[in-house]
């Protein structure tokens, strides 16, 4: 078969890093096997949609990009896959324009992709099987060939699925259980990462901080990684009750593993973590961020916290509040509380054992918390300022004025604006190098502006 008779394909992601991991895998899978990697805009032969599930708003916008690419590209052949397509099959198989439908195992099926686009079947295919009884973990990874002259941050995939079973959560029937990729296939594919020129990996997963495979665990890991010949390595979100010490004393002694970790909180109330299923206090979540600060340099928290659970009572809000006044955190990611179908406290709110507060009263307090949030990640940026920090360009270009300026961010996630006056030379050429940065100053929107210092 001649170059131009190979199938083309193109994928749009939403929601998780995780995903991202996976929708670049499933694109190299692809690819070896003799597909062109295209565009949505080029109109490729098959547009991949892969979906999130984690709240209502993330559906709602699958739904609207779903229509939205179905009438752009009335030629090209579209699947739906992911999360939602794993819920909610019959729903997404009866939109007008979709081909396939494929489930979080199914997805990785690549001999069902070519199926769908040799046929574009009037009937959606639907493949959707059940992912808690599947035993095999797929691979996530950026793509490697030319994307480190892209990209300087890649996804890396080393777990799935999670055993946690909290009362609001759907992943657990998303993903199935928590299972774990072999870490020397890790190492392996980090080392191909950085030939390409990635910079810094982020480590993905639904609960990374459970990885375990043959004897390793998520520290044990890190210290493999640490081998790697790369700037940084970055943790995704870890499950408080998995914040142990080794893990912490591992990324306190490394020169490499970003001081940063993102620990979902849900709460601040004891009584509203123990009707959530959470596996901990606020006082062992207290404990674990204060050690993690205290023993690692410039340490960056940021926090996950659901606003209006039902059966939160305002005491509830004011101590969670309180709570959350106190400890020293980075940033904060406010969620509206989202009832996810199948899950125990949809059952808990349908007999009334919960009641939903209103909905005016939600938006209150999540507007509380995002204020919050926004004095929290002043009061740390701040602390910057005047300060010398390395930062990893992402951008750079010539700000007009014989200068050039490039952003990035520091190894705390924290995001830079950099400029430096009368630079001759190719300023692409500084995209993912780790330069240092004079800090100068904090803009409107909490983001720091320094000068680059050669």
């Amino acid at each position: 078969m001649s170059e131009p008779d190979l199938p083309s394909v193109a994928a749009v992601t939403l929601g998780c890093k995780l995903n991202y991991s996976e929708t670049s895998a499933i694109l190299d899978r692809l690819s070896a096997e003799g597909w062109r990697i295209s565009s949505v805009e080029k109109g490729a032969d098959m547009i991949i949609i892969h979906t999130c599930a984690v709240t209502k708003q993330a559906e709602q916008k699958c739904r609207q990009k779903i229509r939205q690419l179905v009438k752009r590209n009335p030629k090209s052949a579209i699947a739906v896959i992911g999360c939602y397509a794993q819920l909610q099959p019959l729903l997404l198989s009866a939109f007008k324009g979709v081909h396939g439908v494929l489930g979080s195992n199914d997805k990785f099926r690549t001999e069902i992709y070519r199926e769908i686009v040799d046929t574009k079947p009037e009937t959606p295919f639907v493949q959707v099987s059940d992912p808690c009884a599947a035993d095999e973990i797929h691979a996530g990874y950026s793509l490697p060939e030319n994307s480190g002259a892209a990209r300087t941050r890649a996804f890396l995939k080393i777990q799935d699925g999670c055993d946690y079973g909290c009362a609001y959560c759907t992943i657990p029937l998303a993903r199935g259980r928590s299972r774990s990729l072999p870490a020397a296939m890790l190492v392996e594919r980090a080392h191909a990462l950085a030939a390409s020129g990635y910079r810094e990996i982020v480590l993905t997963g639904v609960n990374i901080g459970d990885y375990r495979s043959e004897g390793t665990g998520l520290a044990g890991l890190l210290l493999m990684l640490d081998r790697v010949a790369l700037d940084r390595i970055r943790v995704s979100s870890l499950e408080p009750d998995i914040l142990d010490d080794r893990l912490l004393d591992v990324v306190a002694c490394s020169r490499k593993i970003a001081p940063h970790f993102h620990v979902p909180l849900q709460s601040g109330s004891d009584r509203v973590l123990q009707a959530m299923g959470r596996r901990y206090t606020t006082a062992g979540y207290r404990e674990r961020i204060m050690r993690a600060v205290e023993s690692i340099p410039d340490c960056a928290i940021g926090i996950d916290v659901i606003a209006g659970y039902p059966g939160e009572s305002e005491e509830d809000f004011q101590d969670m509040y309180r709570f959350i006044e106190e400890l020293p955190a980075a940033y904060l990611h406010v969620f509206s509380c989202s009832l996810r179908p199948g899950t125990r406290l949809a059952s808990q709110t349908a007999s009334g054992e919960r009641m939903p507060l209103p909905s005016r009263e939600i938006e209150r307090r999540s507007g509380l918390l995002i204020e919050l949030g926004r004095k929290k990640k002043s009061v740390y940026t701040a602390g910057f300022l005047g300060k010398e920090r390395k930062v990893l360009v992402e951008t750079c270009t010539y700000d007009g004025r014989g200068g050039v300026c490039c952003s990035g961010y520091t190894a705390n996630y924290l995001p830079v604006t950099a400029v430096a006056e009368g630079f001759v030379g190719d300023a692409g050429r500084l995209k993912g190098a780790l330069l240092p940065v004079a800090i100068r100053e904090m803009d409107r929107d909490l983001n720091l502006q320094g000068r680059l210092l050669f």
